[in-house]
């Protein structure tokens, strides 16, 4: 075990391995004891707006499966700007009832810098410059946009941006948080 001594005003520090994690220190001040961590093996600390995302996240989530109902906003049917609507709600951020209403919040974002808890736009059926859909981006790997939205067919479900039909009726992407 290597150790260290410090001097400094008034007070000692003990620096020391931590045998049970490698290339840790641990620091003695006082009566106190705490371990750090050396860079490149420290824990993700995410922003708060990161940790709220993932709490809009799970709780769209938690309507996965839901039937779509035009108007819907519980477990007995839904439809997309309802999922948005709830979602946000239940994590205490007020959000506008209609898809075509919340693609006026937040900031318009490139879809490059799309992130967890960021809002999808599209313009579906015949009428394509007025947004009528709306999903929720509930992770990003690479090029690979998955979304939570409610559909007329399949109900509350995770898609692709890279699908063929949602990438060629995407509008824009927004930030809320």
């Amino acid at each position: 075990m290597a150790a260290a001594f410090m001097i400094s005003c008034k007070s000692s520090k003990h620096a020391a391995s931590d045998s049970n994690n490698p290339g840790s220190v641990t620091v003695k001040h006082g009566n106190e004891l705490s371990t750090a961590l050396p860079p490149g093996n420290l824990p993700e600390v995410k922003s708060p707006s990161d940790q709220l995302a993932d709490k809009i996240v799970r709780t769209a989530l938690g309507f996965s499966g839901t039937r779509y109902r035009y108007g819907g906003t519980t477990k007995k049917g839904m439809d997309c700007s309802g999922l948005v609507y709830v979602s946000f709600g239940d994590n205490e951020i007020s959000m506008e009832r209609s898809s075509s209403q919340m693609a006026t919040q937040g900031d318009e974002i490139p879809l490059r810098k799309v992130k967890k808890g960021d809002l999808l736009f599209f313009t579906t059926g015949n009428n394509k410059r007025r947004i009528n859909h709306v999903g929720l981006v509930v992770s990003v790997d690479g090029d690979d946009i998955q979304f939570i939205h409610s559909t007329t067919s399949r109900g509350v479900l995770v898609s692709s941006l890279s699908e063929g039909y949602w990438n060629y009726a995407f509008n824009q992407a927004r930030r809320i948080l």
